[in-house]
């Protein structure tokens, strides 16, 4: 049985662009992404959401819609990541580099799917569209998707 691992990720998104993190250390250091991590003791996943993005990218929230959540099975591993998916279209601050992330804007026609997870070119679509979506993915040694399920669904 595997145990499960309560993620957050935040996607800022404005007119045809989006703002992506390149991870420069830890888990998925040399890839682009939204900005996100673990939700602490006694955190609530928004509050967790919210902390995460602004220690990553230097900017606030006022409203946070969770999109999507995904789950993510990595062959020999026994944590499942639970990763909730927020998206913001409205932002408080500049983006500003941190020790983790160094955060770029990028138009939706240059999206660099190449540099990043192998599942997020099958949701980032969805998200992009503001359609709410549950999907699972096996992955082996985090770069070989070995099955997947992805649904657009109405509520989260």
């Amino acid at each position: 049985m595997l145990s499960s691992k309560l993620l957050t990720l935040v996607l800022v998104v404005q007119p045809g662009r989006v703002l992506l993190g390149m991870k420069k250390r830890g888990f998925g250091a040399g890839r682009w992404n939204g900005f996100g991590g673990k939700v602490q003791p006694g955190e609530t996943i928004e509050e967790a959401a919210r902390r995460e993005l602004l220690e990553e990218s230097g900017l606030t929230v006022n409203t946070l819609e969770k999109i999507g959540n995904l789950k993510f099975e990595m062959v020999d591993d026994k944590e499942l990541l639970d990763v909730h998916v927020f998206r913001t279209d409205s932002y408080n601050g500049e983006p500003t580099e941190s020790e983790e992330m160094r955060p770029q804007w990028f138009g939706w026609d240059q999206i660099p799917f190449s540099q990043m997870w192998p599942d997020d070119i099958l949701w980032f679509p969805m998200m992009l569209q503001k359609k709410k979506f549950v999907g699972y993915f096996k992955f082996q040694d985090h770069n070989v998707i070995l099955s997947s399920t992805l649904k657009e669904v109405e509520e989260l």
